[in-house]
């Protein structure tokens, strides 16, 4: 597994994550409380996800792949 071989359910955990800290950075948010517990439990899930097993490098290409979905969708 290289490091832009990201198993799907890491992809989509990263993609909800941006779209969660997007919510919360807008101007007055609802359900501040929700969001930031679903922020801290994806934070959680993508930081101990069996994937980093094999080392932490590709961090920020998750992160890229992750924007990418976005536009897609």
């Amino acid at each position: 597994m290289d490091g832009t071989d990201f198993p799907h359910d890491l992809l989509q955990a990263q993609h909800a994550w941006n779209a969660t800290y997007r919510a919360l950075a807008a101007p007055r948010p609802r359900n501040v409380t929700a969001l930031r517990r679903r922020l801290l439990r994806l934070s959680v899930r993508l930081w101990w996800h069996p994937y980093w097993t094999h080392g932490a490098v590709g961090w920020e290409e998750l992160r890229r792949q992750g924007r990418a979905l976005e536009r897609q969708q």
